[in-house]
């Protein structure tokens, strides 16, 4: 039989999550204000970044763990999980715009139409700001579910973008492992989805269209 928590243990595995999912930006707040990184710039642009790639991942890991253990509850977990995904996206940018540039929004502009790593990543951000901005329940109502289900799978879109950003920048020092791994995994996450969907339209026992 499935786990299926109680609206008051729901509640305490939400109150979990979210101080976990805080958990990698205290880190970095204490080792920046304590002095111990010796490129303080360098390490919180990446490690802003590669926490907006797993927040992304574990984003898209929740429908088939759903489809694959019956757990729909994960489901009320996946909007917290996308919003820390912008929230270390936002930092990553903000890393961007205020160290590299000092808030000169022009020449971040001809920075990004520059290079073409940062213009993926700059792609990616952008089209992360609208799931952000129509992620509570009156947006939902407000564009109705099939046109926010829509909007939302540019997540598809900007899971990938984000991947390639991460490749091009490693590609200076030939480090292609984590890409690869990130690569790797959100492959198969929609290959899944892709999968079932095919499985929706042929009638497949177990199939469920609704990836």
């Amino acid at each position: 039989m499935a786990f299926a928590p109680t609206p008051r243990q729901l509640a305490v595995i939400k109150s979990c999550v979210f101080l976990l999912a805080l958990l990698p930006f205290f880190a970095l707040v204490y080792l920046v204000a304590t002095d111990q990184l010796v490129e303080p710039l360098q390490y919180i642009t990446r490690n802003t970044g590669s926490w907006t790639l797993y927040f992304l991942c574990i984003t898209l890991a929740v429908t088939p763990l759903r489809r694959l253990s019956g757990w729909n509850w994960l489901l009320k977990l996946r909007r917290m999980l996308g919003l820390y995904a912008f929230f270390y996206a936002l930092l990553h940018f903000t890393t961007f715009l205020w160290f590299d540039h000092f808030f000169e929004v022009q020449e971040m502009l001809k920075d990004v139409v520059k290079r073409p790593f940062i213009t993926v990543g700059f792609i990616a951000f952008v089209l992360l700001v609208p799931l952000a901005v129509t992620s509570t329940n009156g947006m939902v109502r407000r564009l109705g579910g099939k046109r926010w289900q829509l909007l939302h799978k540019l997540v598809y879109v900007i899971a990938p973008l984000g991947i390639l950003h991460f490749w091009w920048m490693r590609a200076g020092k030939s480090d292609f492992n984590k890409p690869i791994l990130f690569g790797l995994i959100v492959l198969v996450l929609l290959g899944a989805r892709v999968w079932w969907a095919r499985a929706g339209k042929t009638g497949k026992p177990g199939s469920d269209p609704r990836v």
